[in-house]
This record gives structure tokens, C-alpha cells and sequence, in this order.
């Protein structure tokens, strides 16, 4: 049986007294979420901030991005080793928006997968079809895609230490949501595409939804076979709307 994860992805909001009331806020509640893994990933610029805030809780710390490189002249970008140093757990690799609004290539996220994992940390590996590709029926093959990029690169036996978030780009900021069963039928196709490699490790990998869950479908959406929770945006940056999706995988 796998456990939950929920996974809350801030993007670039907050302020320091924001956040600390959002972290106050979602440590007066943790205790009423019983078997939901958590986990936060805020901005680099609060990640001391935020793992202070955390330490002694179960609530993970993560971040959104990492670096491809160990250390060197890359003015701007943050290496995986600097994150160990704050006590982070995830790294949210892949991400829609860095895809399509930064460019990173297949190849790209295939590397920061495999270098979050030589440091240690776990990468939670996001894939998704835009709406064009949806309409045009070319869902899997862009997921399938996705995929291979990192399966080719790390191997199959990578993805027992990692996690897999399907974000339906289409429904990422927008109000539109994939219904649980379009939601599930990815989830499904993901793990059966694992499966060819390694049917143990596709059983065994968490895959979260990403695309708009929020506290009035999350438990619906996690009720599928094979959606293990979510990577939560905007949902995520109120303490109680967050832990309602929380407790939703317990």
C-alpha cells in the first residue's frame, strides 16, 4: 500500500511574515493529518526561514528547482549540495513552468533527476501534456516522452528513491481540473509504462496529480487506484485549505 504525499509547491509568493503565518498555520494543524506524507517547497530566498520553522515537525522542506552543475560559474543558479546544507528532503524537478516558460529540454530535467538523486535528495519528476496535445490526442505520447528522457538517462531502478507528478499543463493556474478519472487513466498509463521495465518499482512509485487539486476535490481525485496525492499550487498557501487536502490522503 502506498502512502500519500502531498507536496505544496509556493512558487514565487510569499514574504517572510507571510510565510511564517502560513507555517504557524499549517504546524497548529499537521497534527490532524494521521498517514499523509508532507512536504513544502517554498522560494530559495526562505528556505533558511522555512527549515528553521519546520525542524522537530514532520513536514518536509523542499524546493522548486535545483542546478545541473555541482558548483562553478553559474551566476544565479543554486546547486544540490547548498540545499543538504538546509536539511531539504524534495526537489521538484521539470516542472511545467520551467519547461515551457524557461525552456528546459527533456535532456535538461534528465540531468537535474539524476544529479538531485547523487546528492541524496529525492526528485519529485513532473510530466503533462499542454491542452493542444490533449486535443490532439497526444497525451501518452508526451508523458511516455517525458519519461523516457529520464528512464534512459537513470535507469528504471531510479525511480524507487523518486517521486512522479502528472500536471495536466492545461489545468495548472487556470480553475480547470482533470477529472479523476481523466486523472487516474494517466496515472494508470504512467505506471503501466514503469511496469514494462520494473512491474515492483511501478507498483511501489508515488505518483501525484498536479494539476489545480484544492480542499473541495482532493479527496475524490486521491480516491483513484492510482493517484498516491498531489502537488498543490495555489491551494497550498493557505494553512487550512492545504491540510483539508492533506488529511484527504489519509
Amino acid at each position: 500500500m502506498r502512502q500519500s504525499l502531498v507536496v505544496g509547491n509556493w512558487k514565487m509568493n510569499g514574504s517572510a511574515a507571510s510565510i511564517q503565518s502560513l507555517l504557524e498555520g499549517i504546524k497548529q494543524g499537521i497534527a490532524t493529518v494521521n498517514k499523509t506524507a508532507v512536504g513544502v517547497c517554498p522560494p530559495y530566498v526562505y528556505l533558511s526561514q522555512v527549515s528553521t520553522s519546520l525542524a522537530g515537525t514532520p513536514v518536509a522542506c523542499g524546493v522548486q528547482n535545483v542546478s545541473e552543475q555541482d558548483s562553478g560559474a553559474y551566476t544565479g543558479e543554486i546547486a544540490v549540495s547548498m540545499l543538504k546544507d538546509f536539511g531539504c528532503r524534495y526537489v521538484i524537478v521539470g516542472h511545467s513552468e520551467r519547461r515551457n516558460i524557461y525552456g528546459e529540454t527533456d535532456e535538461v530535467v534528465a540531468k537535474k533527476f539524476t544529479k538531485t538523486q547523487a546528492g541524496g535528495l529525492i526528485p519529485i519528476l513532473c510530466v503533462g501534456e499542454l491542452l493542444e496535445e490533449r486535443e490532439a490526442g497526444n497525451t501518452e505520447n508526451v508523458v511516455q516522452r517525458q519519461l523516457d528522457a529520464v528512464l534512459n538517462s537513470s535507469g528504471v531502478a531510479a525511480l524507487s528513491n523518486a517521486v512522479i507528478a502528472y500536471e495536466p499543463v492545461w489545468a495548472i493556474g487556470t480553475g480547470k481540473t482533470a477529472s479523476p478519472q481523466q486523472a487516474q487513466d494517466v496515472h494508470a498509463f504512467i505506471r503501466q509504462h514503469i511496469a514494462k521495465q520494473d512491474a515492483a518499482i511501478a507498483a511501489k512509485v508515488q505518483i501525484l496529480y498536479g494539476g489545480s487539486m484544492k480542499g473541495s476535490n482532493a479527496a475524490e481525485l486521491i480516491a483513484m487506484a492510482d493517484v498516491d496525492g498531489g502537488l498543490i499550487g495555489g491551494a497550498a498557501l493557505n494553512a487550512e485549505e492545504f491540510l483539508t487536502i492533506c488529511r484527504a490522503g489519509d
